[in-house]
């Protein structure tokens, strides 16, 4: 088992900025992919962005230029900065790592923005 604590939702007005954070503890491979998720009300699960242990990133188009997601490797740690926000990004996001064999999923973060 691969735990992972997410933290940094909340309300944020639009236009503003958030950071989530998501920490990753027990044994963990070196060779990893770790990323975000999100779900908004009645939508199924998307891919907002990952990075792979190398520093490799890919992001979904609606996020792109606004979004920013990075690693500390040393401390298993992923963040996602999110500039710009819109009402649409409001979801419950989800920080994702995937092992050889394995992925683990953590509990959710509340992200809503709204005036």
């Amino acid at each position: 088992q691969v735990p992972l604590v997410e933290s940094g939702g909340g309300l944020v007005q639009p236009g503003g900025s958030l950071r989530l954070s998501c920490a990753a503890s027990g044994t963990i491979s070196s060779v990893n992919i770790m990323g975000w998720y999100r779900q908004a009300p009645e939508k199924e699960r998307e891919l907002v962005a990952t990075v792979t242990s190398g520093g490799s990133t890919n992001y979904a188009d609606s996020v792109k230029g606004r979004f920013t997601i990075s690693r500390d490797n040393a401390k298993n740690i992923v963040y996602l900065q999110m500039n710009s926000l819109k009402p649409e990004d409001t979801a419950v996001y989800y920080c994702r790592i995937g092992l050889i064999g394995a992925v683990y999923w953590g509990q959710g973060t509340l992200v809503t923005v709204s005036s």
